[in-house]
């Protein structure tokens, strides 16, 4: 069995005395395990690492194997990504959250996206955004999407503010009075779309909120899993150093 496929490294563990266990989120096979022999040398140690782009080979006797990988760097995004604290945390969160996809479970969107959210992880003004937007999609990707194009009462795409925490749909501003106390509050930047304004630290808080609340419902409370502790410490970065509110 054989495949080659682009790919970015989530994830690298030692295996034995020179090899190790390279875990990457791939274009085709979703999040995918090989072996690297010799992946502990010099000159395989700048390659593996994670947020870099590669191409690798995988090979092995049968599909179900671990198999063995031959990676080639596309683009090398370490150092940079190493340098900054945001993007620590940001990779830490996303790659906490690709392990609970389904192993060599393709998932081409997600993919695209993390490629999109390595580009930019180590702007403090794009990263926490980005980061929750991906959590929206994961969301979507493990059968809990959220409903954020029109409010569920009326149908109105229009003033969208606050999301249901139960159905996880949007209510507009009109509809949502009687049970604000009830409904969470949707950041102008997820129902605006990709066009949308700077989030504030508000924004961002808002944001994290509502993801939050979704994921520890549906993915992390029933798995008996707690939050990864990179994402606490990227929703405290993003209210410490987010852009200033506006006057």
């Amino acid at each position: 069995m054989e495949w080659s496929d682009e790919a970015t490294i989530i994830g690298v563990r030692r295996h034995g005395e020179t090899a190790v266990i390279l875990e990457a989120m791939t274009r085709h096979h979703g999040r995918h395990l090989g072996l690297v022999r010799g992946g502990r040398s010099t000159r395989q140690q700048p390659v593996l690492q994670p947020g870099n782009a590669v191409s690798l080979t995988w090979r092995g006797r049968l599909d179900e194997h671990l198999g063995e990988y031959r990676v080639e760097l596309l683009a090398s995004h370490a150092a940079r990504l190493i340098a900054a604290p945001v993007a620590l945390y940001g990779l830490g969160t996303v790659a906490a959250l690709l392990r609970l996809l389904p192993e060599r479970d393709p998932h081409p969107g997600l993919h695209a996206a993390l490629a999109v959210l390595v580009a930019h992880l180590d702007e403090p003004a794009l990263a926490p955004a980005l980061v929750i937007r991906f959590e929206v999609a994961m969301l979507g990707e493990l059968g809990f999407g959220l409903d954020l194009t029109r409010c569920a009462v009326t149908g109105s795409p229009d003033e969208l503010s606050h999301v249901s925490p139960k159905s996880g749909k949007a209510v507009s501003r009109r509809a949502a009075q009687p049970y604000l106390d009830r409904l969470l509050p949707l950041p102008p930047f997820l129902g605006e779309g990709q066009g949308a304004r700077q989030p504030t630290p508000a924004d961002l808080a808002a944001g994290f909120a509502l993801t939050g609340h979704f994921l520890r419902r549906y993915v992390f409370e029933p798995r008996g899993l707690a939050e990864p502790p990179e994402r606490a410490r990227l929703v405290d970065f993003a209210a410490r150093n987010g852009p200033a509110s506006p006057p």
